[in-house]
C-alpha cells in the first residue's frame, strides 16, 4: 500500500553542507518560529543544535551569541 506523504514531517539529519532525509516528509517545522517550511525551500539550519529555521533572519536571531 503506497502512502502519502502529504502533511507530514520530515525527520532530517543537518551536516554542514547539505541534510540527509531520515525519515520522508513534506516539510520541517521552524526551530524558532514553528512554521511548516516544505522540504525544497529548506535553506536555513543550524548543524550544532539541528534546528531548521524559516528564514534567514530567524537563523542569525537564535544563532546569534547572548
Amino acid at each position: 500500500m503506497l502512502m502519502s506523504k502529504t502533511d507530514r514531517p520530515a525527520r532530517i539529519h543537518y551536516m554542514a553542507n547539505g541534510f540527509r532525509v531520515l525519515t520522508p516528509g513534506d516539510h520541517v517545522v521552524c526551530g524558532v518560529s514553528g512554521a511548516h517550511i516544505p522540504i525544497e525551500d529548506l535553506r536555513y539550519w543550524d548543524v550544532a543544535t539541528q534546528r531548521a529555521f524559516a528564514s534567514a533572519a530567524l537563523a542569525a536571531e537564535a544563532m546569534a551569541p547572548r
